[in-house]
């Protein structure tokens, strides 16, 4: 916006969770990933199994080499997990087009972006639920009373299941960031957006929605959404890099999302006059201090294969199986939605291509970031790429995210694993 100055951001301070020596990554054959000290009856750690990874997935990862050559993307990296094991784990092209940039590794650190949604928030919700403080069909109003405030009355029937599924009547999106100059003026903004649909008539993604999910979480939990998600989640999993607003000594690690100097292709914004690196792409996200419910989280892809272990394993060790299959259920209404709660599940054409069974679900990240995981085969693929460099004009991760996820899992079926 002409005149606009993107404000400096300082971010949180963000404690450094220490790997303990059973997280330890190594090339033994069999190491355990997941770090929790008394496991829960039924579960079990990730084990490291690697070896055959080159032979395996030659086709699958050569998709992703020649989506590199094609610049659909600088750079990428991939964990594949199958009953209970890391079989795939691999990092792709470099960190920008630049032949002198950085090389990927498979600890790179991405910008997951609406991935946050699925990780963070909704696994928050999940945790809220089943402590008894989170009742799916409560008024969002009742939490957040300025959700209600203005002529609709409308907005007096969006419930938590609604901003969940996508089908709260909010719109997608709008740039707040361009109007607004910091965290209480964008969440006022975005409590005041006008209603698109009538509550629970249309299935709709909506960033909005995730926004004031947000909020509602942390006032349930009377805590901020990172500390908690730190505590309740990233923690217990030992999740050691996952985290919002990086610290400024990871930065090297992380992966550029965008080229915002004024130099850049005529396709990139220049609102923040810097290379995106080791903060949050998204715009929102930053004017809320780089900490939202829709986006803002930062990863490798080991941490969220850990994390689909987990849910793999019914939840364990922070979740029960009940709570799992009830949050990542298709939704019945509104007739004819894709969405779980906080989750997305295959349609026709799906973006997790024609292979991902019935009970399946995932997300994907406006970065180019994706995790799709299969209980009924107990498979999970994270794709991590920063398709956003050096601007957002690059569509072309729509069609390599499908030929990969059926190239893996063809892969599997050659070798009768999946």
């Amino acid at each position: 916006m002409p005149g606009h100055r993107a404000p400096v951001v300082t971010p949180h301070a963000t404690a450094r969770l220490p790997r303990s020596a059973a997280f330890a990554i190594t090339r033994s054959a069999h190491t355990p990933l997941t770090t929790t000290h008394n496991p829960p009856a039924g579960f079990a750690f990730l084990v490291r199994d690697t070896g055959a990874q080159e032979d395996t997935f030659e086709p699958a990862f050569a998709v992703l080499d020649r989506a590199v050559a094609e610049h659909a993307f600088p750079g990428a990296a991939i964990a594949v997990t199958l009953r209970g094991e890391l079989i795939a784990h691999r990092a792709f092209g470099r960190f920008t087009y630049d032949p002198a940039a950085a090389s990927v590794a498979t600890g790179s650190i991405f910008d997951i972006a609406s991935i946050t949604k699925a990780l963070a928030t909704t696994t928050m919700a999940m945790i809220l639920y089943e402590r008894g403080l989170l009742d799916l069909e409560a008024p969002a109003a009742a939490i957040i009373p300025e959700l209600a405030l203005g002529a609709d009355p409308r907005r007096r029937d969006i419930t938590l299941r609604m901003l969940l599924a996508h089908s709260s009547g909010l719109p997608a999106h709008d740039k707040f960031f361009q109007r607004t100059q910091n965290r209480t003026e964008l969440l006022a903004a975005a409590l005041a957006t006008p209603l698109a649909a009538d509550p629970g008539t249309l299935a709709a993604y909506s960033d909005i929605g995730f926004i004031i999910l947000g909020v509602a979480l942390e006032r349930l939990a009377d805590e901020a959404l990172d500390i908690f998600c730190r505590r309740e989640i990233f923690g217990p999993l030992g999740m050691a890099h996952t985290v919002f607003n990086p610290p400024a000594g990871w930065r090297d690690r992380i992966v550029p999302t965008a080229d915002e100097t004024a130099g850049a292709s005529a396709g990139s914004s220049t609102w923040r006059n810097r290379i995106i690196q080791g903060e949050v792409q998204d715009e929102n996200a930053s004017i809320l201090g780089g900490i939202a419910g829709h986006a803002g989280l930062f990863a490798p892809s080991e941490d969220i294969a850990i994390f689909a272990h987990a849910m793999l394993s019914g939840g364990r060790p922070i979740l029960r199986p009940e709570t799992m299959e009830l949050f990542t259920r298709r939704e019945s209404q509104p007739e004819g939605t894709s969405r779980a709660l906080g989750w997305d599940t295959p349609s026709s054409p799906s973006q997790s291509g024609k292979y991902f069974g019935p009970r399946s679900y995932g997300h994907l990240g406006y970065t180019g970031t994706s995790l799709w995981i299969d209980p009924d085969r107990q498979l999970s693929i994270t794709l991590l790429t920063n398709r956003t460099w050096p601007d957002c004009q690059n569509q072309a991760i729509r069609k390599v995210r499908p030929v990969f996820h059926d190239a893996v899992i063809e892969a599997l079926n050659t070798r009768g694993r999946a």
